[in-house]
């Protein structure tokens, strides 16, 4: 994986463009949701996913069994990526999983991460809300 996480000079990963636009196929996407090598494949597939949606996408809805594997992750950049999605798709189901991140984070707020998690993810409960 080529994924350049946040850091104290630096609020966003940067990944390898000409993987990207390799991988950018939903099917592909699925199957390595399913079973990732790593935590940068994760990060890595919801990246291309956000991309998606933000290119007018259909269908990535249809993932939420995929994605909703993640709903308890620890992971600030993963929580970060999911929020996104789930603002931009409104999956009825991933409300409460949302909710349940901003809470866990409040109580133990994630070390390191060169960001807060809590912004995408409370901007995604708001966009449910609005």
């Amino acid at each position: 994986m080529s994924v350049s996480y946040p850091n104290q000079y630096r609020n966003y990963c940067l990944f390898d463009e000409k993987r990207i636009s390799e991988r950018s196929n939903l099917d592909v996407i699925k199957t390595s949701l399913q079973k990732p090598e790593s935590e940068d494949e994760v990060v890595e597939d919801l990246y291309i996913l956000n991309r998606m949606l933000d290119e007018g996408k259909q269908g990535v809805e249809t993932l939420y069994p995929e994605l909703s594997r993640y709903n308890q992750t620890t992971s600030p950049n993963i929580q970060t990526y999911l929020a996104g999605i789930y603002r931009k798709t409104k999956i009825p189901d991933a409300f409460g999983p949302l909710v349940s991140m901003l809470i866990r984070n409040s109580i133990n707020p994630p070390e390191n991460a060169g960001f807060d998690p809590n912004e995408e993810i409370g901007g995604a409960i708001l966009e449910y809300l609005a």
